[in-house]
C-alpha cells in the first residue's frame, strides 16, 4: 500500500509538472505561430514580393580580390605547406607542372590539404584561374 501511494504521488507530480511547463505551449499566440503559413502567394497586380539578394557578385572578381578574400589565409603564411605568394622557390616545382595542373588543383583540391575551390564555394572557375595567375605572376 505504501508503494502504491508513492507511485501515485510521483505520477501526480509528473503530470502537474508537465501541464505547468507546457501551459504556454497551448496559448493562442503559440498555436497561431505554429500554424502560420510558411510563405505567401502573390498574384499579378498585388504587392510585389521581396526578392532575395543573390550571393553571387554581379561582375567576376579579380584574381587579387579572390586571393585576398580566400587564398591569402594559407598562401600568405604557408599554412599546411601552401606555397607562399611571391616565393619563387616554393612555386617552381608546381609551376613546372603547368598552369592547367595548377588550375585543376585549385578547383578540385589536392591530397586533402588544398581544399576544393580553396574553400571559395562561390568562386567561378575563371575567378580561381585568375587567383592562381595572381599568386604566380612575376615568378
Amino acid at each position: 500500500m505504501h508503494k502504491l501511494r508513492n507511485i501515485l504521488i510521483t505520477l501526480s507530480a509528473s503530470l502537474l509538472f508537465a501541464f505547468t511547463v507546457n501551459a504556454g505551449h497551448n496559448s493562442a499566440e503559440s498555436i497561431a505561430e505554429r500554424i502560420a503559413p510558411v510563405g505567401q502567394v502573390y498574384l499579378p497586380g498585388e504587392l510585389t514580393p521581396v526578392v532575395a539578394k543573390s550571393s553571387t557578385p554581379a561582375a567576376p572578381r579579380t584574381g587579387e580580390q579572390v586571393y585576398t578574400a580566400t587564398c591569402n589565409m594559407c598562401h600568405g603564411s604557408g599554412l599546411a605547406g601552401a606555397p607562399i605568394k611571391g616565393n619563387a622557390d616554393q612555386w617552381a616545382p608546381r609551376i613546372a607542372q603547368g598552369k592547367d595542373t595548377l588550375y585543376r588543383h585549385a578547383i578540385e583540391g589536392l591530397n586533402g590539404v588544398m581544399p576544393p575551390r580553396g574553400t571559395c564555394a562561390t568562386c567561378s572557375d575563371d575567378e580561381l584561374h585568375a587567383a592562381v595567375d595572381y599568386m604566380i605572376q612575376g615568378l
